[in-house]
């Protein structure tokens, strides 16, 4: 699936389902967004990509700008591991994109759509323009969510 977006005609970005990036373009947009702990590892985040459920890719012409992985079981839960969008991209409606485009491989089957992300103001009302919901003000059931980082 290719699509074009953005706000502007000329700047377009195309989204394009599954992998094509080369890994020297990859590192290159990790390290854009200062996600070095992905970066030290080149074979590791290859490993991840090569890996996950499905990868969606935006591109300006020939530069990969933004990123979006998926690990899913197709049925129940989608989540969504790595949403990046090159800083000098940002505000053009790539990562929404990226990210209702994720949402849509799965019409109607998935349950629940996962993310965690940084505690910064601009990432809970992007999420938030989203749809998502903080899991503690859910409602009528506030939930929790445990996670264990290893170093």
């Amino acid at each position: 699936m290719t699509e074009n977006v953005g706000p502007s005609e000329t700047l377009p970005h195309t989204i394009n389902t599954g992998f094509t990036a080369s890994r020297e373009q990859v590192l290159d947009l990790y390290d854009s967004v200062g996600w070095s702990r992905y970066t030290r590892d080149p074979d590791g985040l290859e490993r991840a990509l090569a890996n996950s459920g499905f990868v969606l890719e935006a591109w300006d012409g020939n530069d990969l700008v933004g990123l979006v992985r998926c690990l899913s079981d197709g049925d129940t839960i989608l989540y969504l591991q790595d949403i990046l969008v090159r800083p000098s991209h940002h505000r053009r409606g790539i990562g929404k994109k990226l990210v209702q485009e994720a949402i849509e491989q799965y019409p109607n089957r998935i349950r629940q759509i996962v993310l965690i992300t940084d505690d910064e103001p601009y990432q809970r009302s992007f999420y938030e323009s989203l749809g998502f919901t903080e899991i503690s003000e859910l409602e009528p059931n506030p939930g929790r969510c445990f996670v264990r980082f290893r170093d």
